[in-house]
């Protein structure tokens, strides 16, 4: 059995025609005791119309933007007859005596109405929430300052761990919707929010201003243009992307021997023929392998964007700083031509002579500290790519070969991957198969 009962707006006071600006529920929808159906706003407060207790919404009344008053039915609540939960007066601070008052009144109320129909309806109003923290007016608070959001809106922000003073509202006077808290904290989790020297996703303390002349002697030097160009997105890209690196180990002791009986081939063309270019056929044949490596996420962090081609850019150091130039369509071209176009690019990197082209379109980076030192290091993703290896210097180590330790040059890599893409496990045989790449020079050479 059950019977049904009118949720009405309580007693707000002297306001009227205060108008509804979020409809939390819909007809059919299952509601818990104190659940929000609405909410109102006033020019001095936001409040939500709560239902009095559990049940199934028959009839929403309301929409967003009508106007309403005291006494207004919000909506028709069908509720079980055994549930033993009573309604409640629509008196603000009520106490227990006139909440008693209001329970021995019942049967007189329901006697009367109209016996018409098989389920007699309930004229009930309902009690609001306490909205301590919700008031929006300058009596409370600095309208400048203040996210302007209803109270649903704040915990829902809460729960989130969203800072709404870095939200954008959507709705009308620029008021907060669910739908922007969770646009942001989206754009946050995909590392589309930027910002200058800061990330804007997360409460960081402010740094301290700290006067390190009084502890001795100091210089002030300013960044490089590219240093700061950099700083912002490197920073974003480390706060902004869940990394993890995966380290491995590839024995390049035949590579060695075979670029080294070919380099003077490349030395009478006018360039050399580096070990990096073995690295940048393995990447290729890596990506071609494990195609999630070849992608991006697409701004919304729900599709994952698969790439065709092959780019690889390599990090080249620059008297003015790090630069990331690009080499298009490596599958399709040989190790010398690779070995000529790497020596070009990196010429004109260190010469500022690079274009924008030259610097976009990137699937996969390398940053090689191999020439300087450093047994393994943690690259930070050049979005919006998923993936960069990092190369440090070869060693000649022991290696046992079943029966004795064998003298191989082992070079260490270090593959940053996102996490948000790519798991442990999927890293792991990637960085793997690059490696197996550069130590059987049949396959790399297919």
């Amino acid at each position: 059995m059950s019977r049904s009962i009118e949720i009405k707006v309580p007693d707000i006071g002297d306001f009227s025609n205060i108008p509804v600006i979020e409809v939390l529920v819909s007809a059919g929808d299952q509601v818990n005791a104190e659940d929000s159906l609405v909410t109102l706003e006033s020019d001095k407060a936001t409040m939500e119309v709560p239902a009095p207790q559990a049940g199934v919404i028959r009839e929403m009344r309301l929409k967003v933007n009508d106007t309403v008053s005291a006494g207004d039915v919000v909506a028709v609540l069908e509720v079980a007859t055994e549930d033993k939960a009573r309604t409640r007066e629509a008196t603000p601070g009520r106490d227990a005596s006139d909440a008693a008052s209001a329970d021995q009144a019942a049967p007189a109320r329901r006697q009367e109405q109209p016996a018409s129909g098989s389920q007699p309806v309930a004229a009930v109003t309902a009690t609001p929430l306490p909205q301590a923290d919700t008031t929006y007016g300058a009596a409370a608070i600095d309208p400048h300052t203040a996210p302007y959001a209803s109270p649903s809106v704040r915990k829902f922000a809460r729960e989130l761990g969203a800072d709404l003073k870095q939200v954008k509202g959507s709705g009308d006077g620029g008021r907060i919707l669910k739908e922007d808290v969770a646009g942001y904290v989206k754009s946050v989790v995909s590392g589309a929010a930027q910002g200058s020297g800061s990330f804007s996703g997360f409460n960081f303390p402010p740094l301290l201003k700290v006067d390190f002349s009084r502890f001795g002697k100091v210089t002030e030097q300013p960044l490089s243009r590219i240093a700061k160009l950099s700083a912002g997105f490197l920073h974003r890209n480390w706060v902004g992307i869940p990394h993890v690196t995966q380290h491995d180990e590839a024995d390049i002791t035949d590579m060695e021997s075979f670029r080294k009986s070919h380099a003077a081939d490349a030395q009478k063309q006018g360039f050399k023929l580096t070990p990096l270019v073995f690295l940048i056929k393995a990447s290729v044949m890596a990506l071609k392998q494990f195609p999630q490596f070849n992608a991006s996420l697409d701004l919304s962090g729900e599709n994952l964007i698969l790439k065709a081609y092959y780019n690889i850019g390599i990090a080249v150091d620059t008297p003015q700083g790090l630069m990331v130039p690009v080499l298009r369509e490596c599958d399709r071209k040989g190790m010398m031509d690779l070995a000529r176009e790497l020596s070009e690019v990196s010429a004109r990197a260190r010469e500022q002579k690079l274009k924008p082209d030259d610097i976009q379109g990137g699937c996969f980076s390398i940053s090689s500290l191999g020439g300087i030192g450093g047994t393994a290091f943690t690259p930070i993703i050049n979005a919006p790519e998923v993936a960069i290896m990092g190369v440090s210097r070869a060693r000649m180590q022991p290696v046992w070969d079943g029966q004795a330790f064998q003298p191989r040059l082992m070079l260490p890599l270090s593959v940053s991957y996102d996490h948000r893409v790519i798991d442990g496990a999927a890293a792991a045989r990637f960085t793997r198969y690059l490696a197996s790449q550069l130590e059987d020079l049949r396959r790399l050479t297919l």
